[in-house]
């Protein structure tokens, strides 16, 4: 068994040499072709080790002190995960909707998009909440866009401004509409 396997590679180090060949004007081509210094040439030498990893112990569990949100395709919880920031308000009970659908699905995705955005200002209500007025212009890195890209950070402004005016100025004349058809016999 052992000869049919050499003589099976055979061919392909034969392969290998014309490949080396014909790309020798390449400058390291060939670096891994040297069958004596490839781990797996011609075959993996079998000592039977590769199955005892099958009796490892599994390691204490990180003990849970707040909700974690788990994936429904997984059995149990990962053996390390993160406590810092719990589900909660707005942003939790949407994450917590997203969990009960598949990761392959848009149910389970969007809505944790549309919870990190809901997150963000539940963190800025928190900070205003505590007494800190967050630095918006920092957080952001609007002083690198400012300095490195300043041509667009100028256009994304004044389409931002352009925008919010439009809606803005559409808003209220719906509700100018909307009391003059109150008022009116």
């Amino acid at each position: 068994m052992e000869d049919k396997n050499i003589a099976s590679v055979k061919p392909f180090e034969k392969e290998r040499e014309n490949l080396a060949d014909n790309y020798k004007h390449i400058n390291g081509w060939g670096i891994d072709a040297d069958p004596e210094n490839e781990p797996t040439y011609p075959m993996k030498t079998y000592t039977g080790d590769d199955h005892n990893r099958l009796e490892w112990e599994r390691p204490p569990l990180q003990i849970q002190t707040v909700e974690i949100l788990k994936s429904i395709e997984h059995p149990r919880l990962t053996a390390v995960y993160g406590t810092v920031a719990p589900p909660s308000g707005l942003s939790g009970m949407i994450r917590r909707f997203a969990f009960k659908y598949s990761e392959s699905t848009y149910a389970h995705w969007l809505p944790l998009v549309f919870a990190d955005r809901i997150n963000v200002v539940e963190g800025i209500v928190d900070d205003l909440a505590h007494g800190h007025i967050p630095n918006i212009f920092a957080e952001k890195g609007w002083k690198a866009e400012w300095k490195y890209n300043r041509q667009e950070f100028v256009q994304n402004i004044a389409i931002t401004i352009a925008v919010a005016t439009a809606a803005i100025i559409i808003f209220s004349k719906s509700k100018k509409k909307k009391k003059k058809s109150l008022f009116s016999f």
